[in-house]
């Protein structure tokens, strides 16, 4: 039977992003679930599956911010951590102030957004 692999959403509008949060992921024993939008993750109900969010602060239509507090409000307790090209006090405030657990400025590496997920979901799955 094979083992199941946590679920993590990627929400972000860059196919570049998408597609290296995928890779690593998949390389460190997740699951990643991605997005374009946050309309698209809406639609996905991927609140029910996922152990946590990776979401661009700045997104077209619903921002990554305006997702979180949608998300709070319905009573999700999914972990979020933003990710931004801006790195600037003001939004690092308000990504918290939403209810992030953590933010990372882009360009990251590797090993600070898989520990930003362990931190995230409680596991450690980075070697």
């Amino acid at each position: 039977m094979p083992v199941s692999r946590p679920v993590v959403a990627v929400v972000d509008d860059d196919p570049t992003i998408l597609k290296s949060l995928s890779r690593l992921l998949k390389a460190s024993g997740y699951e990643p679930h991605v997005f374009n939008s946050a309309e698209a993750f809406l639609d996905g109900l991927e609140t029910r599956t996922a152990s946590c969010v990776i979401l661009d602060v700045h997104l077209p239509g619903i921002s990554g911010v305006e997702l979180r507090r949608r998300m709070a409000v319905a009573g999700s307790k999914l972990p979020v951590i933003f990710m931004t090209a801006v790195d600037d006090e003001a939004i690092h405030s308000e990504a918290i102030q939403a209810g992030g657990v953590g933010l990372l400025c882009k360009p990251f590496s590797a090993r600070s957004m898989i520990a930003a997920i362990g931190r995230a979901t409680g596991s450690e799955r980075a070697r």
